[in-house]
């Protein structure tokens, strides 16, 4: 299965609880830190609701 690397560029301090429980769930819990997740249609919607904080490698 392919994979895709998510860093984390913005704080989600000052933004709705919401973009922090969806970085919580893409296990992003500090800034510049990158993890490996798989490229899946769920993840994919995770990291469209968070795409303005995160960049992502494919």
């Amino acid at each position: 299965m392919a994979e895709i690397k998510v860093t984390l560029k913005k704080s989600p301090i000052g933004r709705a609880e919401y973009f922090g429980k969806v970085l919580k769930g893409l296990q992003l819990t500090k800034l510049n830190k990158t993890v490996t997740v798989p490229d899946t249609p769920e993840i994919r919607g995770m990291i469209g609701k968070v795409s303005h904080m995160v960049v992502v490698e494919e």
